[in-house]
């Protein structure tokens, strides 16, 4: 009896400990952030995200670029008309704004491509930022897109005009290894969300300060299917959100461990040993 007592006592101190040594790791502060709406085409540079998450940007700049053989057409003129091509459209799903909210102007991501020859085609939709060319000329270039607390979930909305195509998800973590997940097929017509969870086994923190180590989204891409037409077709993307945890840990210099503090204060230091 006593050592069956000892056996029922120690497992319950085991439990009580296992208790407090994981509690972080049940805690969760769940918000939704809209990371992009589309809604500003004159959309400017933003920097990687803001310490307060009410305040992260959710207008950007985007760039899509085509697969080898997208179509590149000669005009009367000599010019050339190259595909895929992308706009800001003046619309919206219903499903998300039943109407124009009043003073606010709503649009889409709109891509418009064409393709030579049926295949493994696909369109690659990049978060982007002004960048220069060998020439020193201003251009688009793609910059990953750093995603607001412990991302669990992504959604957008998607337009489809029942084409076998099919959408995935790129991300990459802060080792700088790509995970690529799947948002599903886009057969079917009109609008509709489309979502994908984050997997456990892609890290986004650690156990030194800062913890949080944010995962970033590189790209969308929309591939096409070997037996589906491609020598025309229309996608529209709008409302790119996360469902994300947004739970810290409070302790005495958390601060400290804060990139953007650290910074902060290192340059004020700097600033005063070069004064005196």
């Amino acid at each position: 009896m006593k050592k069956s007592g000892l056996i029922i006592l120690s497992l319950i101190v085991f439990f009580l400990a296992a208790g407090f040594g994981f509690g972080d790791e049940v805690t969760a502060n769940l918000q939704s952030f809209i990371v992009e709406t589309f809604d500003n085409p004159n959309a400017a540079d933003t920097d990687e995200g803001h310490a307060d998450p009410r305040q992260w940007p959710s207008e950007h700049r985007w760039m899509i670029q085509g697969s080898k053989f997208r179509t590149v057409a000669k005009n009367d003129d000599g010019t050339a008309d190259e595909y895929p091509k992308m706009a800001h459209i003046r619309t919206w799903p219903e499903n998300l704004y039943r109407k124009e909210p009043e003073g606010k102007t709503l649009r889409v991501l709109g891509i418009h491509g064409r393709f030579d020859r049926m295949g493994y085609n696909y369109v690659e939709i990049f978060p982007a930022r002004m960048g220069k060319d060998k020439d020193g000329n201003d251009r688009l270039e793609p910059k990953a897109l750093l995603l607001p607390g412990r991302v669990r979930n992504l959604d957008l909305w998607v337009w489809g005009a029942n084409f076998d195509y099919y959408m995935e998800a790129h991300f990459i973590d802060y080792r700088g290894i790509s995970h690529v997940l799947p948002l599903g097929s886009i057969k079917y017509k009109g609008w509709r969300n489309l979502s994908v969870n984050i997997p456990n086994y892609i890290p986004q923190s650690v156990i030194y300060a800062p913890a949080l180590k944010g995962l970033k989204l590189v790209k969308f891409v929309a591939w096409t299917r070997p037996t589906e037409k491609v020598d025309d077709f229309y996608i529209y993307l709008d409302e790119v959100k996360v469902f994300s945890d947004m739970f810290e840990n409070q302790w005495d210099g958390e601060g400290l461990g804060d990139p953007t503090v650290i910074q902060e204060l290192w340059s004020e230091a700097r600033q005063q040993q070069q004064q005196n």
